[in-house]
């Protein structure tokens, strides 16, 4: 069995740190992606993966990727709501994984909302 070494242990803090931070809500962005039957049936398990390689490539440590069901709209699956702190949460429709990717890097990492994408704003009111 090979000993631990101190960087292991810096890696297992971390870990423990990041899953406990997202666990509480504390992150700076929570990304809802709606996964019920029409969601999945549309596609919303690849937007899913897309998300989560764009987290695990980008290294955030700070964005909850979580799921939903179904937000009314089943003809606009699949549909992603992201909630950044501070701002009304935004969802975006007719998803395919390279808009969500788009919309990972532009809308939860740099603060800008792609308004081509999106639906509503805040209530439901339209961009």
């Amino acid at each position: 069995m090979p000993k631990i070494r101190p960087e292991d242990l810096d890696k297992i803090s971390e870990e423990i740190r990041r899953t406990t931070l997202l666990r509480e809500g504390a992150g700076r962005a929570k990304v809802i992606v709606h996964m019920s039957t029409c969601g999945i049936a549309a596609g919303a398990r690849t937007i899913m993966k897309a998300l989560m390689e764009e987290i695990e490539r980008e290294q955030v440590k700070d964005v909850l990727l979580t799921t939903s069901s179904c937000a009314g709209l089943c003809s606009r699956e699949p549909m992603v709501t992201v909630e950044v702190q501070d701002e009304p949460p935004v969802k975006y429709i007719d998803l395919t994984p390279e808009k969500a990717k788009r919309i990972f890097t532009q809308h939860v990492l740099s603060g800008e909302i792609v308004k081509e994408y999106a639906l509503g704003l805040g209530s439901e009111r339209l961009l």
